[in-house]
């Protein structure tokens, strides 16, 4: 019997070595690594800046507050997800609306987010579940037409002149969408990435954010902004010869602890330096997978990353017409025989503080109906031809012990 790991992070003696060259500067908190980072987001999203921060958490929440969403404002949100696509919308004091995703879908309804759309709405985060590019043609489609029911109530939202589009793409990360080679990170107007350990690029912890730009408002000027709002609000000028002492700085205004190190960052450059041999071979398992489960009668398989576009981040399986104990037992069951699986997600109004609030998954059925049935196979950058393998074998076993 083999041990299969869900999802263990690709560390080679490259991203090791590079920490311990950065341990051994002046620099091991946010200096000139994380701006390199930094960079390099930007280049490999086809965007003129990005600012690296301590997670994908605290990008979405800096963009939302740089728009000035607050109370009183509305935000969208898909009941699929994980709870820090929804939860920085109480943190910064607006109102989450949770909106059903598409039947036999993981991501958002778009019909349902039309619906949806109040006077009060000022951002919709679309999440590019697994990795899989979300229809953003459909998302501007849907805010262009509704430019005259929006109420801006800050200079940055008037720039915009309608519904922020603000992607949770942590799972996304160098998804190419297949129709016109457009990167993840260049469709919303503002876009999050994560570089938590189980993703594909990893930082251990960490995050990106980039943005599309705003008229009026120059890109350098933005990227400042997150930079103080991410640390504090401290500006610190140093320049030979002022007037000012040489330790002089300022507290612009009330920030944040967001900032990401550059012992993290070293992780991240070496990551990116590797990107195409990560994600070459998680192509090569996504296409095993596919070939051998992708017809098993009862098994549902949404992945995209041939026709639409997806970093194949998570390989979702569904058992769309059986219930939780069956999936709950296949797990187990695998388990037993040595391969770790996961579950992405338990919709947002089957937890505690979403009750709390509100939400009862009575009235999103269709993200009851996939959550029900899905299992995460493994799928990581280290895994052998031979651990694929054992994988399929087990699940076909499994299943048809169980049909």
């Amino acid at each position: 019997m083999m041990n299969i790991p869900f999802s263990p992070p690709d560390i080679s003696k490259a991203e090791i070595n590079a920490v311990l060259e950065t341990m051994k500067t002046a620099w091991i908190t946010t200096g000139p690594k994380t701006e390199q980072l930094s960079q390099r987001i930007a280049q490999v999203c086809n965007t003129s800046h990005a600012v690296c921060m301590n997670s994908a958490t605290a990008c979405h929440e800096m963009a939302l507050r740089l728009l000035e969403i607050g109370e009183g404002d509305e935000i969208i949100v898909p009941a699929y997800t994980y709870s820090a696509s929804a939860s920085v919308a109480e943190h910064i004091g607006a109102k989450i609306v949770l909106v059903d995703i598409d039947k036999n879908s993981y991501h958002i309804s778009y019909d349902e987010v039309e619906k949806a759309i109040t006077p009060r709405t000022k951002a919709i985060v679309p999440v590019d579940l697994g990795g899989v590019l979300c229809d953003y043609d459909r998302l501007f489609d849907i805010v262009e037409s509704r430019r005259k029911d929006f109420s801006p109530s800050s200079d940055i939202q008037s720039a915009i002149g309608r519904i922020a589009i603000v992607a949770d793409s942590a799972h996304s990360l160098l998804a190419k969408r297949r129709k016109d080679g457009k990167m993840s990170g260049e469709f919303g107007d503002f876009t999050s990435f994560s570089f938590h350990a189980v993703k594909n690029i990893t930082t251990a912890e960490g995050g990106a954010l980039t943005w599309k730009p705003i008229s009026g408002f120059d890109s350098d000027y933005i990227k400042k902004i997150l930079m103080l709002m991410s640390c504090h609000g401290q500006d610190r000028n140093f320049k030979p010869n002022s007037e000012k002492p040489f330790w002089e700085y300022d507290i612009q205004f009330l920030g944040y602890k967001h900032n990401m190190t550059d012992i993290l960052a070293s992780i991240g450059l070496v990551q990116l330096d590797r990107a195409d041999e990560i994600m070459s071979r998680r192509y090569h398992i996504f296409e095993r997978y596919n070939e051998e489960l992708s017809e098993l009668p009862g098994v549902f398989i949404e992945n995209h990353f041939e026709t639409i576009g997806s970093s194949c981040h998570l390989y979702m399986v569904n058992f769309i017409e059986r219930d939780e104990s069956f999936r709950n037992d296949f797990m187990d069951r695998m388990l037993e025989l040595g391969v770790s699986t996961n579950v992405h997600y338990k919709p947002l109004p089957m937890h505690t503080a979403y009750k709390k609030i509100g939400f009862d998954i009575k009235d999103y059925p269709n993200a009851y109906n996939m959550f029900k049935g899905e299992v995460t196979l493994p799928s990581y950058s280290t895994m052998t031809d031979e651990e694929i393998s054992y994988v399929i074998e087990c699940f076909k076993k499994v299943y048809s012990e169980m049909k």
